[in-house]
């Protein structure tokens, strides 16, 4: 089976650095070029069937998508973004000020259990990603699906996949509007390309 991630395109909560979790953003006219731009790359791959967020900044993709290549769309929440709590829409240099404990809880070593300040944990939207782990890895082998989503969701979606530790998600980024494939087969996925931007003019 193969797998598409695509994560949203830009936010003005991302162009200006404040925190963003479950708030349902508009995307700016970069994040609309993004989102054109993403569509047009996976529109000319098969797609059997499309997954997405119920947030708008990434289920604009999935729609235009759905829209294009007539394959069955799916809200799923378990592909919402993390509930980021209190800090949503917060700076870095206000968070920092508001919630030093959480910060320096953040950035040890393995953070996946660190709730967000009245929010949810790595390991929380790990457990939540499971059930459609385990549901992916029953689809036919010549399948291929699509997962609109969100950084934090694709990067634990992806070390759930691996067979990695949640505090793995580390280890590599899922810019805004880029895509990554993985082919699972036999219970066992293998990634084939993460964060891709070429479709991206920037």
């Amino acid at each position: 089976m193969r797998l598409y991630l695509v994560r949203h395109g830009e936010t003005a909560y991302n162009r200006d650095g404040l925190g963003l979790g479950v708030a349902d953003a508009s995307l700016t006219e970069l994040g609309l070029r993004q989102t054109a731009a993403a569509v047009e790359r996976l529109a000319g791959e098969r797609v059997d069937r499309i997954l997405t967020s119920p947030l708008t900044r990434a289920s604009s993709i999935a729609r235009d998508l759905a829209e294009r290549t007539g394959a069955p769309l799916e809200v799923r929440d378990e592909l919402i973004e993390m509930d980021v709590g209190e800090t949503e829409g917060l700076p870095f240099a206000e968070m920092r000020e508001r919630f030093p404990g959480f910060l320096e809880a953040w950035r040890a070593p393995d953070p996946s259990q660190v709730a967000m300040p009245g929010g949810e944990s790595l390991a929380q939207v790990a457990a939540r990603l499971d059930p459609l782990v385990a549901e992916l890895h029953t689809l036919p082998d010549e399948s291929a699906v699509v997962a609109a989503s969100h950084n934090f969701v694709l990067r634990l979606l992806i070390c759930r996949l691996l067979g990695l530790e949640v505090a793995a998600f580390r280890a590599f980024s899922i810019d805004l509007a880029s895509l990554s494939t993985l082919s699972l087969r036999a219970g066992q996925a293998s990634l084939r390309t993460l964060n891709d931007r070429f479709h991206l003019d920037q």
